[in-house]
């Protein structure tokens, strides 16, 4: 009788033990969503459609995009972090919702305590433009230009605390010069300002000016990214050009509410970066101004706190407000 209880007590422990396991094995057993937390078109959009393609045909299940746009991304983003910890309900994570909106905004979430990070997905670069009545062929000429004449010069964004203004801001600091900010609601108002006149300079994700680069109507003069890109491989990067203190590019990751199995986190950190490998989807992606990246959820965690910090201060330095969008 004490061999069969022990017998017994083993294998309940064993299958225990083995549940985890086997949950993660069989997972997804139904639809997963994937929220954007932004309007439809643009980077997030682009990597969420790509994403949920190739892993629904991994998976054999359903992998669904839904844009929930809404108060700078915090809208989606709340959704998620209440949603159920279970690896069905994942949040498309740019780098303003998760590193620059706690600085901006009071909100009823923690993204560094509500979420659990899975891995980078993508970057893309972000590129000083300007009109081309504007006198500079160079970034060195832009800033001799602009020291010479104070106050002469504007840069668009698409409105306090965007990627655009923050790249600015941080480009004024570092080199030491003054352009007036001139926000928009939107970067299509202020791309078409710019391409018109109105305005002198922007800092633009690639993908949405490359177009307007390539047919002449706008002067590219250097990347915020650390490296070139291929898409513009005469145009070097404002750290080669005399500034490598300067650094700033969009990223988007891929993140679940906080309390996600392991497992489950692990399996979708695998399969998603399975998928960013791919040379198809690189390939893809790459022609549409997005390079494909991935990372640990450690890794994914580090950069979005060191961001958290970097564009924490030159918010502080700016004296942005969320008011003054």
């Amino acid at each position: 009788m004490k061999i069969t209880i022990a017998s017994a007590l083993c294998a309940l422990c064993a299958a225990f033990a083995a549940t985890p396991a086997a949950a993660t094995q069989q997972y997804p057993e139904k639809a997963v969503k994937l929220v954007i937390p932004f309007t439809p078109g643009g980077s997030n959009d682009v990597l969420a459609r790509v994403i949920a393609q190739e892993l629904s045909a991994k998976w054999e299940q359903p992998v669904i995009a839904e844009n929930k746009p809404g108060a700078a991304g915090n809208i989606g983003a709340e959704l998620v972090a209440r949603s159920q910890a279970d690896g069905y309900t994942l949040l498309i994570a740019a780098n303003n919702v998760m590193s620059v909106n706690p600085v901006m905004y009071r909100q009823n979430f923690d993204p560094a305590k509500d979420f659990s990070p899975i891995t980078l997905l993508g970057t893309v670069p972000v590129v000083l433009v300007v009109n081309p009545s504007v006198p500079a062929k160079s970034l060195r000429e832009l800033v001799s230009y602009a020291k010479a004449h104070p106050g002469t010069l504007n840069y668009a964004s698409s409105g306090a605390g965007s990627p655009q203004h923050l790249s600015a801001e941080l480009f004024k600091s570092v080199v030491g010069i003054s352009m007036t900010h001139i926000p928009y609601k939107g970067a299509a108002p202020a791309t078409a300002d710019l391409l018109a006149g109105q305005v002198h300079v922007l800092f633009a994700p690639l993908n949405s000016v490359l177009p307007h680069i390539q047919a002449g109507k706008l002067r590219a003069l250097a990347l915020g990214s650390k490296d070139r890109s291929a898409l513009l491989p005469g145009v070097p990067t404002i750290a080669e050009s005399g500034y490598p203190s300067y650094e700033s590019d969009i990223w988007v990751g891929l993140v679940a509410p906080a309390g996600t199995p392991a497992g489950v986190l692990q399996k979708i950190n695998q399969d998603t970066r399975a998928v960013l490998t791919k040379p198809s989807v690189k390939k893809s992606l790459t022609e549409q101004g997005i390079e494909a990246k991935t990372s640990t959820p450690e890794e994914f965690r580090e950069l979005a706190a060191q961001d958290l910090k970097r564009w924490g201060q030159v918010i502080k330095h700016a004296g942005i407000s969320a008011e003054s969008r």
